[in-house]
């Protein structure tokens, strides 16, 4: 078992990375696909009060003992590889016993949810169709009747840029007049 941990860097960036690298470190290791996972969480990396993601990376390889044999390839490639994503990047190796590792496999079930044994319900199908709908789509107030308006507690579900908006159409409405009229 395998596990690299990336601090530092957003988790969806490490997905990608996990989905473009994993054969190519499946290859260096010299294990088996099912045996390298990668863990990125949802935080940030901090110096000395300041905030470093993706100015500082740190990559936690945890392996049982017997991979240590793989580990300036690894490092070299981790360094490389990563350098895209961040100015500097650190590789600390961490080295287990197999004996110390337990593990319960349910045969019923793929080892791994992949791309293609992803089970889409109707629901998930809709949701990805209107995904991009939703977010354009101006709040509707008869979709929320029970709302009070007075309610100091209530969200407020118009658009809080209208105004803007409108100052922003002017001055360009202006500006153009404007250098139109210089154009003359």
């Amino acid at each position: 078992m395998i596990t690299i941990s990336v601090l530092g860097l957003d988790q969806f960036v490490v997905g990608h990375y996990s989905k473009d690298n994993s054969a190519n470190l499946v290859n260096l290791f010299e294990c088996g696909e099912e045996d390298l996972n990668f863990y990125a969480p949802n935080s940030m990396v901090f110096h000395n009060g300041v905030e470093q993601t993706s100015w500082n990376t740190i990559i936690i390889v945890r392996a049982a003992e017997k991979y240590r044999f793989a580990e300036d390839k690894v490092a070299k490639y981790l360094l490389k590889t990563f350098s895209q994503f961040s100015i500097h990047v650190q590789v600390q190796f961490e080295y287990f016993s197999e004996a110390a590792t337990y593990e319960q496999i349910n045969d019923d079930y793929p080892r791994y949810i992949r791309e293609d044994n992803i089970v889409k319900t109707e629901e998930d199908e809709t949701d990805d169709m209107n995904d991009n709908d939703e977010d354009d789509a101006e709040p509707n107030p008869a979709d929320h009747a029970e709302l009070d308006p007075n309610d100091p507690n209530q969200l407020y579900l118009g658009n809080v840029f209208a105004d803007f908006d409108k100052k922003v159409a002017e001055q360009e409405k202006e500006s153009h007049s404007e250098t139109d009229n210089k154009k003359k």
